[in-house]
Order: structure tokens, then sequence, then C-alpha cells
């Protein structure tokens, strides 16, 4: 079995400069503006590493990844834990959700989900915490699960969905198609769960434009959310013996970070929220005899950012006054280190690219978030910076 992954090429990239703001030219990220989510919960998480799981991913070793060799959690270890997270939580923040994840929630013993929605249940019922979520599998959406939730304050169902591909999702050791992730999302719709779905890219057999695919057939089937991961190889995991047999080349970090920015571009233009990107940055995960290649970073999400803003403030240079040496560049305060990028990495290929002397980044909290502004002393048209059909950059004028 064998990934055929051409090697991807440099990205490169434009700077952004603003020589005196006479007039501003605006670049947005996204066409329609994709808000952070409203109410934020604050996440008590149960982690069950591989609880219910009918299949061992090709990809998957979540002993190494969390360093936990338990499958089950007592009744008590929960209550303890719910309790030491509402201790951070101290009713600064709501919603409040507990969270089973790690496993495939629906895929247990039926008296073992009831027990955990019970014990949810109990924090509930005394006003600590406001709902359940938890993450399954696409194949294990069944009518007498959804009875079940049912008769729960359950909100929120991620699904392990990994690919829209039937070839990739065989290749990965998944054991369920494209249609079983259609079919379990339409079911969850019909009772009005908030949905995510989790897609990976970079798996065995999977290409760019795979992974594009994958995302236009996510984003018809309207979720409220996405993760993006990229493909990892992790010790005891069977890729990690694909990997030292060649017959698996992981993506680059280039390429991840490349890939990944396309599918989060795509997904923005659909008005779909992209809540993360990359792993959760874990010990584990630091410790290189856990992960043993691939496109691991902990500020993986950031890197994103930085691309996406880099691209924009290109776009928005070559627009501009050529002449200008000394430019301003306008954020909204949530962006700086998404424009100046990792260690002002996009700084520097802006003034190299630009010939640019100085670059100026200024909070700007009227701006949205996904949005720059370039003040210019000749007027210039606005763009914006993306295609709705392939969610690469495109430059189509802004009406």
């Amino acid at each position: 079995m064998t990934s055929n992954q051409k090697p991807g090429s440099t990205n490169r990239h434009s700077a952004s400069s603003i020589a005196h703001a006479v007039s501003s030219i605006e670049h947005r990220a996204s066409r329609n503006q994709n808000p952070a989510p409203r109410n934020r919960p604050f996440i008590i998480p149960i982690f069950l590493p591989h609880a219910g799981c009918p299949h061992q991913c090709v990809f998957c070793n979540q002993v190494s990844i969390t360093g936990s060799t338990q499958k089950k959690v007592s009744a008590d270890q929960i209550r303890s834990r719910i309790h030491q997270f509402l201790g951070y939580e101290s009713g600064r923040r709501k919603p409040v959700q507990i969270s089973f994840y790690g496993g495939n929630f629906l895929g247990l013993k039926m008296d073992e989900i009831t027990l955990l929605l019970d014990l949810a249940a109990e924090f509930i019922g005394r006003g600590q915490v406001d709902s359940i979520r938890f993450s399954t599998r696409p194949d294990s959406i069944a009518s007498e699960h959804i009875d079940i939730l049912k008769k729960y304050p359950v909100e929120t169902i991620e699904l392990g969905v990994q690919s829209m591909d039937d070839h990739v999702l065989e290749l990965a050791g998944r054991g369920h198609s494209a249609a079983d992730t259609a079919r379990a999302v339409g079911r969850l719709k019909e009772h009005q769960f908030n949905i995510g779905l989790q897609l990976m890219v970079g798996l065995p057999g999977d290409d760019e434009a795979r992974s594009l695919n994958t995302a236009v057939k996510i984003a018809a089937l309207r979720p409220d959310f996405v993760r993006i991961y990229p493909t990892l190889v992790v010790k005891n995991s069977k890729l990690a013996r694909w990997y030292h047999n060649g017959s698996y080349s992981p993506l680059s970090l280039a390429q991840a970070v490349s890939r990944v920015k396309k599918l989060c571009l795509l997904f923005k233009t659909h008005n779909i929220a992209v809540i993360r990107m990359g792993l959760q940055a874990t010990e584990d995960l630091a410790d290189e005899s856990t992960v043993l290649a691939g496109p691991y970073h902990p500020a993986f999400g950031h890197l994103v950012y930085s691309e996406l803003f880099l691209d924009a403030a290109c776009a928005a240079l070559k627009a501009a006054d050529p002449t200008a040496t000394n430019v301003t560049i306008f954020v909204n305060p949530r962006r700086i280190s998404s424009m100046r990028g990792l260690k002002n990495a996009n700084i520097m290929l802006l003034k190299r690219q630009f010939g640019l002397a100085e670059i100026d980044i200024v909070p700007d909290i009227n701006l949205a978030d996904d949005s720059i502004k370039i003040g210019t002393g000749s007027q210039v048209p606005c763009f914006r910076i993306w295609s709705e059909t392939s969610g690469s950059m495109s430059m189509t004028p802004q009406k």
C-alpha cells in the first residue's frame, strides 16, 4: 500500500505594504464572515481511548498519543474529573459541556452509554453543567441510539469522518463509507443536534484533489463546524510499519499547511466554522518517540492562518502603490500574530518580496478578524481572496 504524494512546491508569498493611508484596500479571508462561536463552551473532557471502537485504524494509537492505557474509567473518577474542571470554571464561562471523546461513544455497550450519560446528567440537574457532547463514528448513528440520546441534554455530536473518499477510507481501515457519513448527518439533522465533522489530510491514498473533494462533500452536508487534522505517523500504529518499510510517506509540514489552508478557505466560503486545525499540543506529542514522522507542529493552526494573511497581504500589495517603501497593515487585534507570522516570518517575506523598508502592523478593532486593510496613496480596487468552487486562492474583484 503506497501513498503517492507528490512533493509540494515551496509556497511563494508576497508581502503586504502600505504607504500613507489616503485610501485603503480591504482583503477578506472569507466571503461570508465566519464569526467566532457565540458563548464558546467550557469543555470538561472525559477521555475514553479506543473505547467502543470496532476497528483499529491504520493511523491510530491513542495510547501513544495520550500516554493512557486505561479504556474504562470509573464513575468516581469521572465525578472527580468533572469537579476538578468545574473548579477551573468557577462560574466565569458559560455554557459548560461535558465531552466524551477519544473512542466511539455510541459503540459502547448500551448500559455503558446510559451510565456515562446519567453521570453527566447529575451535574446538569444541579445546574453546574449545561449539556453533553461526544465523538463517535458515522456508522454508529442508529435509531436505537437516537432514542436514548433524546432522553438526555445531548447538544453536540462530532463524527470522525476522516475522508469522503471510499478508497482512502478502505486503506485507512475505517470500516465505514462516505455514504454512512451522509446518512448519519441526515439523521442527526432530523433531531437538531449540533454537528461537527472531523477530517484528515495525508492519509494513505489521499492527495490534494481527493482532500478538496472531501471538503466539498462535507461542506454540502452543512455541518455546524469542522476540525481538520494532518495525518501523523504514531508509534505502534500500522502506519508506523508502512512508514518504516517505505510504503507510506507523510506530508511535509509545508505541504500540510498549504493543503489545510485550501480546505479552511473552502469551509469559510460556505460559512462553516473551522474550530481546530492540527492536534492539540501535548507533552506526549512533543516526544519524538511518539510521533515518528509527519507534519506535527504545536501551533499548526497558527501556521495556516499566517499563510492566509500572508496571501491576502501579497494580493493587496500587488494592487497597491508600487513606489511605497514604508507601509502600515491594519488587522483586528486578535490577528496581529497571524499577520506577523511565526517569528515575524511574514514581515521578512513581505519586505524582501516588495522591497519595503518598514512594515507597521496596527490593530483596528473595527476590522473583522478575517480581514486586512492596507492604506496607499492611490485608489485601488478591493478583492476577495478565494474561489468558492475550489477553495484555492483566487483573486476576483469585489463588487
